[in-house]
């Protein structure tokens, strides 16, 4: 496990799974305002996903509402992607394409094979716009200035290199 993962794994097993849905939940549906993989979410209308991470005993369920993430009750789940806490960092931290973590077997895919592949798909194609979020949070004029201040700062690609 890399070392800036151990703070997140001690809090993964210290806080109940209920903290962690709603917090990432919150999180997913802000980074999705501006993105075109909010509008693809509307496909999974209803649809329960589940994330299980191995290493650390969570147990995650998500539903999809209106086109945005719900943190659900444990329970049933349509689709569920299980792995390790690196398994799941690669992956959002784009370090690792989703399709070599899930070849590497570092993440498998389980349930209804329509729902798994068109979530798979998603994921692999998602690429995140920073303007298009600035945009849709801040509006266009606060969203411009606040992009061109990051990019000037240089600290989008500090912090790139430490996440990754």
């Amino acid at each position: 496990m890399k070392p800036q993962l151990f703070p997140l794994s001690v809090l993964l097993r210290t806080l109940p799974d209920a903290v962690h849905a709603e917090l990432l939940s919150r999180a997913f549906n802000h980074l999705l305002q501006g993105q075109e993989a909010a509008e693809q979410l509307l496909e999974l209308e209803g649809k329960r996903l589940g994330i299980a991470i191995l290493d650390t005993g969570n147990q995650l369920v998500f539903e999809v509402v209106g086109g945005a993430f719900r943190r659900v009750a444990l329970g049933g789940w349509d689709v569920r992607i299980s792995g390790s806490l690196e398994g799941f960092w690669r992956l959002a931290t784009r370090s690792e394409d989703p399709d070599t973590l899930f070849f590497n077997r570092q993440l498998a895919l389980e349930g209804e094979t329509a729902t798994g592949l068109y979530l798979k798909n998603l994921l692999d194609g998602m690429e995140f716009d920073r303007q298009a979020h600035l945009t849709a949070v801040l509006g266009p004029s606060l969203g411009a200035v606040v992009g061109r201040a990051l990019t000037r700062s240089g600290l989008e690609s500090r912090l790139r290199r430490w996440v990754v």
